[in-house]
């Protein structure tokens, strides 16, 4: 029988991750780079090469405790400084304690003979004392271009691209290596990406003088990660990433609700506003009141304690002050107390994507519940409406997935069906508010229509509302003989209709008064006959008394003289007529 070796298999390692510390990135990375691996940083000039890779080395440095080597072929070290002063990097005070150790390598291309012998030896030699010098667990070389810029021999380039790429793995040391565009392919020399174990690639675009940056991961070796491109954005605190794409739909429903700072709105909407965390548009054409229903919206939050963010892309911010003064709303008190930050940009400013960072970003640092966007359709200068209402589903999901309540305004043009939105995005919203211009008898007046509110018992009346010195004003419907009425229309009808009814008031009055007098008369009458049948009551009863007086006095008158004559009972029972018989028979 054959005997059978089992061997025991050891489990594999997971890969170990090298956490950047740039917000976004490590999450399409699934957790940073590849530990003690060199991942090559690719892009065109001015994409952020450089700055990716310094602020790798700071923020492991800052937050994980992990010196890092700056190597570069082409700023000095003090360029190096104070280029990164300006994003709040303080590079001396890194170097001074050792956490940061950078070197200036220059090499000269004319300088450089190209021999069988060439090789990065002394480079490998000054590396390696620099990383052994503070312990460094990052190292970064800055550009790759610049140290093979004299070599042409393709054979010598991918040998000792290879040896510095194992050079540095067997340093154990995680490497970010950057390396310019070629015409056609990743890096000038289109080897760099085949012998990194990470590959990311930077993508700075200019499309209709907007510019738009955005990331790749192009390969990751022993790990899954994000395959889109993520727009990146750089600022004063340096390199940031947006991870769009992995928002799902797996956020929570609140039941809590948010009144609109509308009383009767409020009225419309079940009693009590809108569900918190949930997406609501205003649609309508210009003068319709779109912001200032926005204005009231954040009027109502900031009294209620909560912050705001409000994004405007047509107004400044101390316009947008003093215009809601003129309705009685008045929130620079609250940009003072720190409830309210106004957030005001041109959509030409820059690409969508990097909109859509900046606003990824506010809302990171302000941390609010309640977020106006006032209009989106404005962002439509700066894409296609495809592109805006991609970005803006985006938007809404991290909105939602935050419980931040998203108040949306919308220009619509009159020309086309007011139940349209410039950027089609009115199905992914829970709540839609309709404004609209009615026009009659030569003037212009201002209803509003509740076009859906999810989960909400809404009602389905057009009310028209007044922009007043106390703020919006919502009136009852009014129906008149040909239709909704309102402006002077409605007044007008509303005065005749006041007309009318006195008339009517006045005539039942009189009827009133005439059943009165009626009444009075009837009664007048009925006591009269009243009166006149007592009388003849009266009369009736002396005559039947005094009939009854004389029957009286006659029996008395019989029983006398029947008495006077001796008669028996029964003669003087009989009466004359008995006597008068006696008589007879004698």
């Amino acid at each position: 029988m054959a005997r059978v070796e089992k061997r025991n298999k050891a489990a594999p390692q997971v890969l170990q991750k090298s956490p950047t510390g740039i917000k976004g990135l490590d999450e399409i990375t699934g957790g940073g780079l590849p530990k003690g691996r060199p991942t090559l940083v690719c892009g065109g000039t001015g994409c952020g090469k450089t700055l990716f890779a310094m602020e790798f080395l700071v923020r492991g440095a800052l937050q994980y405790d992990e010196p890092g080597v700056f190597m570069s072929f082409e700023e000095r070290p003090e360029e190096l400084v104070q280029n990164f002063a300006s994003l709040g990097f303080d590079l001396n005070a890194l170097l001074a304690k050792n956490s940061l150790a950078m070197d200036y390598v220059h090499i000269e291309r004319s300088q450089i003979e190209e021999t069988g012998e060439y090789d990065l030896e002394g480079l490998f030699i000054r590396l390696g004392h620099a990383i052994d010098s503070i312990g460094a667990k990052r190292v970064v070389l800055d550009t790759v271009e610049a140290l093979f810029s004299g070599l042409s021999n393709e054979s010598i380039l991918r040998a000792e691209l290879r040896r510095l790429f194992r050079f540095l793995k067997n340093k154990g040391v995680t490497a970010v290596i950057t390396g310019e565009q070629g015409e056609r392919t990743l890096t000038r020399h289109g080897l760099e990406e085949y012998v990194a174990d990470c590959v990311i690639f930077l993508h700075h675009k200019v499309s209709e003088q907007i510019a738009t940056r955005r990331l790749r991961i192009i390969k990751y070796r022993g790990s899954s990660h994000g395959t889109n491109e993520y727009p990146f954005l750089i600022d004063e605190q340096g390199f940031s990433v947006l991870p769009i794409t992995s928002l799902g739909l797996d956020y929570q429903a609140s039941t809590e609700r948010v009144p609109t700072g509308i009383s009767r709105l409020d009225a419309m909407l079940g009693g009590k506003g809108f569900y918190r965390g949930s997406s609501i548009l205003v649609t309508g054409t210009a003068g319709t009141g779109k912001s200032s229903m926005a204005a009231h919206f954040v009027d109502a939050a900031c009294r209620r304690g909560e912050r705001c963010v409000y994004f405007a892309f047509e107004e400044s911010q101390t316009q947008i002050i003093r215009n809601m003064r003129s309705i009685g709303i008045d929130l620079e008190q609250w940009v003072k107390r720190g409830l309210l930050l106004c957030h005001n940009t041109r959509p030409t400013m820059y690409g969508l994507e990097m909109h859509l960072v900046a606003m990824h970003k506010a809302i990171e640092a302000f941390s609010p519940g309640i977020v106006v966007i006032d209009p989106i359709s404005n962002l439509i200068s700066a894409a296609t409406a495809g592109e805006v209402k991609g970005m803006l589903s985006r938007l809404v999901d991290y909105l939602k997935l935050k419980q931040i309540t998203a108040f949306c305004t919308d220009l619509t043009s009159s020309a086309g069906s007011l139940e349209h939105t410039e950027v089609g995005i009115s199905s992914i919203m829970d709540a839609w508010l309709l404004l609209q211009n009615i026009e009659t008898s030569g003037e212009r007046n201002r209803g509003l229509y509740i076009l859906k509110a999810r989960g909400i018992d809404h009602s389905n009346q057009v009310r028209e509302f007044l922009l007043t010195d106390q703020g919006i004003q919502l009136r009852d419907v009014y129906v008149g003989p040909g239709g909704v009425l309102t402006g002077a229309a409605r007044t007008s009808q509303e005065a005749k209709e006041r007309a009318e009814t006195l008339e009517r008031q006045q005539e039942v009055e009189r009827k009133q008064r005439e059943i009165v007098s009626r009444k009075k008369a009837v009664d007048a009458q009925i006591a009269a006959l009243r009166s006149e049948f007592e009388i003849e009551r009266e009369e009736l009863q002396r005559l039947v008394t005094r009939e009854k007086l004389h029957e009286e006095t006659l029996a008395l008158e019989r029983r006398e003289i029947a008495s006077a004559r001796k008669a028996d009972k029964a003669s003087s029972v009989g009466g004359p007529a008995n006597s008068r018989k006696k008589g007879v028979k004698k």
